[in-house]
């Protein structure tokens, strides 16, 4: 019995992974997993949480640093003894030392301090980075998606003209039965049956390359049961061309390349001015407490017996001493280090700055591209749709001289062929202009 349920309930875990494999993945279903799976995010995530360990190791430099230490030795032979004489040649002697310590930097020209905001800004950069990463990430699975949701559209096109043309076969076989129509005219149609056959054959293995594009964005292993359903916003009402310039003026607060850049900057700033402390006197405190066992098994000439030694604690107890001091540095010369290092920094000021005008400058072109695109996109949509009213009403009209014997079947599948084209043009447009637009507003 037990045996059966195991086997019915590995049945039913197996039938519902089926329907889920099966079942149409959304957009945003795609893009989390692409984000979860993607080995640049783990990466970038692991260089972000590094960043943040340096920002909290550069903060904990301000606190003091303590120690202990314990030591044990042992002499033989002729040792110094306790009060600095030497004990005979026999002797052996213990002695026991420990020692709490602490020291702390009072001042050093405000170098910890930078350094603390100069590691703060690397995090925040990183974690530009990273969002960065996302960022593209998101287009990529964006474009891919957008990319299977038009060639379905494609294959439906080809499959709907094909079941066109076979009606037409079926329709026209009866007139050949009946001798209304001369036999050679149905190998024309079954000809073209045969190239609208090969065109939904083309349209379905292009379907399926764009899936395993998509699959490989997702980065997972199977696709033969990836399937994706259209967005419910993406219809033309729903959609809003922004002008450049509005966009550009929106990103440059919100783009993680920006802010990246921006980020280093500040970071360079700092790493100036901690730099720059090299130039400053540095100050610092420390202190210390300890205390010591010693016996040793010498014998006293006096007496002619060992010495006696106070007990462990005892000595311990006596022996206790404590210190603190100031030590103050002040730099005079080491050999040009501090200047070639401010050197330095400040060259990586001017490269920062660079690079934040090279941010604005891609982003910008980007921005650009995208509104000239898309501006096409549409002029090229609106024109697709006009064409694809006069198409249709083409083959309509030839049709019907068609089944009156005023047209023949060259003609026929003539505006048959411009229409199946313009409603592929149609839809590409469509398609590129709802990038162009979701690009336009995820740079905004």
């Amino acid at each position: 019995m037990k045996t059966k349920i195991v086997i019915i309930l590995g049945a039913v875990l197996i039938m519902l992974s089926a329907s889920a494999q099966s079942k149409p993945w959304t957009l945003q279903q795609c893009i989390d997993t692409a984000l979860v799976n993607n080995r640049n995010v783990k990466q970038q995530s692991l260089e972000t949480k590094n960043k943040a360990i340096a920002y909290d190791q550069a903060r904990k430099n301000l606190m003091p640093e303590v120690g202990a230490s314990i030591n044990q030795s042992f002499a033989f032979g002729r040792t110094i003894g306790e009060n600095n004489t030497y004990l005979n040649g026999t002797a052996a002697s213990l002695s026991t030392g420990l020692g709490v310590s602490g020291s702390m930097i009072l001042y050093n020209g405000f170098r910890l301090r930078n350094n603390i905001e100069s590691s703060k800004a690397d995090m925040f950069a990183s974690n530009a980075d990273l969002e960065k990463i996302k960022n593209d990430i998101t287009t990529n699975v964006a474009a891919g998606f957008l990319q299977v949701l038009l060639n379905k559209e494609l294959l439906q096109i080809a499959v709907e003209q094909l079941g066109l043309t076979k009606t037409k076969i079926e329709q026209q076989k009866a007139l050949v039965v009946a001798g209304k129509m001369a036999e050679g005219e149905l190998y024309n149609l079954v000809a073209q049956e045969s190239k609208e056959e090969l065109s939904r054959l083309r349209a379905e293995n292009t379907l399926k390359l764009s899936l395993l594009d998509l699959a490989q964005y997702l980065e997972i292993e199977k696709f033969e049961n990836l399937d994706v359903v259209a967005p419910d916003n993406l219809s033309e009402s729903d959609l809003k061309l922004l002008t450049a310039d509005e966009v550009f003026q929106s990103a440059l607060s919100h783009r993680p390349e920006i802010k990246g850049a921006e980020f280093r900057l500040k970071s360079s700033e700092y790493r100036l001015l901690a730099t720059k402390a090299g130039y400053y006197p540095s100050l610092s405190l420390s202190t210390g407490i300890g205390s010591s066992y010693y016996e040793n098994n010498s014998v006293n000439p006096l007496t002619g017996q060992n010495y006696i030694f106070d007990s462990f604690g005892t000595q311990l107890s006596n022996k206790i001493n404590a210190n603190i001091s100031l030590n103050l540095s002040i730099p005079i010369y080491d050999k040009s280090l501090t200047r070639n290092n401010v050197r330095s920094a400040e060259l990586g000021i001017q490269s920062s700055k660079i690079s934040i005008d090279n941010a604005k400058l891609e982003l910008r072109k980007s921005i650009q591209q995208a509104y000239y695109n898309a501006l096409g996109a549409k002029t090229r949509w609106d024109a697709a749709k006009k064409s694809e009213l006069a198409s249709r009403e083409a083959y309509r009209f030839t049709n019907q001289k068609y089944e009156n014997d005023r047209a023949t079947v060259f003609e026929l599948y003539d505006a048959k062929n411009n229409l199946t084209q313009v409603l592929s043009e149609e839809v590409q447009a469509k398609y590129e202009y709802f990038f162009r637009i979701k690009m336009l507003e995820f740079l905004k």
